[in-house]
């Protein structure tokens, strides 16, 4: 099993360093990071899909308005999984599974772009996401995302702890080293996703926190922007302060041999790249 990481999409919100902690001018930089796993029985499966070819090619259709506005989403169609991947000398059909964290439009957008993959997620996300009971459910979840996309299966919360976490650690047609991880907060249905590998395990925490100080380090940290940007973000505050919690607590844990990672930083994302990001794919085995 061969594990890659992926930027796709960039987006770049007024502010600088005020989000994304680094940046000198008056844009921020934050990644979609996603994973492509390259298995021998399995395919290749997805983790996340960032932006699809569709919303840089038809933003104004997929994404709402007000996002497209705050996040400055860069229409860049070399950033999309699906380009990355062909650069990789693969097809879209090479991609059996894709395991989705949550629903919003900047971790799903890439479904309808691998219509013949299963996509496996929690299904409180998917009865969420089907409801769209309030304006911001309405801008972040867009059903013209998903338009001809089919096998989906949701899950509930069952099988063994996973450090302590609810876990399900039996999904559909995947290898038993990948676990998804109930991480409520951001959206009711929110997950990470758990990788079993021969270093250890990795922990794709999709937008459960969005800046690396979060977990890292004795003096734990967000910046203003992203700060921000999790509360308007968040359906359930409670859920996703007690998660983090949690979550700070296993990466205080060197025993547990777990690396951790979130969506957006793009500066955690480099640390698993060989080179800075600049835009295409990257891989660490």
């Amino acid at each position: 099993m061969k594990i890659r990481h992926l930027n796709c999409g960039c987006m770049c919100p007024f502010g600088g360093a005020f989000y994304d902690g680094f940046s000198k001018g008056i844009k921020a930089h934050l990644a979609c990071h996603c994973l492509l796993i390259e298995t021998d029985a399995h395919g290749l499966i997805l983790v996340d899909t960032g932006f699809g070819r569709d919303d840089i090619r038809m933003a104004d259709n997929r994404i709402a308005g007000f996002f497209r506005v705050v996040n400055n989403i860069q229409r860049r169609e070399t950033l999309t999984a699906l380009s990355q991947i062909k650069a990789l000398g693969y097809s879209a059909s090479d991609v059996r599974h894709i395991i989705l964290t949550h629903l919003d439009f900047d971790h799903a957008g890439g479904l309808t772009d691998f219509p013949e993959a299963k996509i496996h997620l929690m299904q409180q996300e998917i009865d969420t996401a089907q409801s769209r009971h309030s304006w911001l459910a309405r801008s972040r979840y867009r059903p013209a995302q998903w338009s001809g996309s089919s096998g989906w299966t949701g899950y509930q919360a069952q099988g063994e702890k996973w450090f302590g976490f609810d876990s399900v650690t039996t999904l559909e047609g995947l290898p038993p080293e990948i676990v998804l991880i109930p991480l409520a907060g951001h959206t009711l249905g929110h997950a990470g996703i758990a990788i079993k590998t021969a270093e250890g395990w990795l922990l794709h925490g999709g937008d459960a926190w969005f800046y690396r100080g979060e977990m890292q380090g004795l003096q734990r940290h967000c910046t203003p922007g992203l700060r921000f940007y999790q509360w308007f973000m968040a359906a359930d505050q409670h859920a996703r302060r007690q998660n983090q919690q949690r979550l700070r607590e296993l990466a205080s844990t060197p025993s547990a041999n777990v690396r951790l990672f979130c969506s957006h930083d793009l500066k955690e994302l480099e640390s698993f790249l060989p080179l800075p990001v600049t835009g295409g794919t990257g891989s660490r085995t």
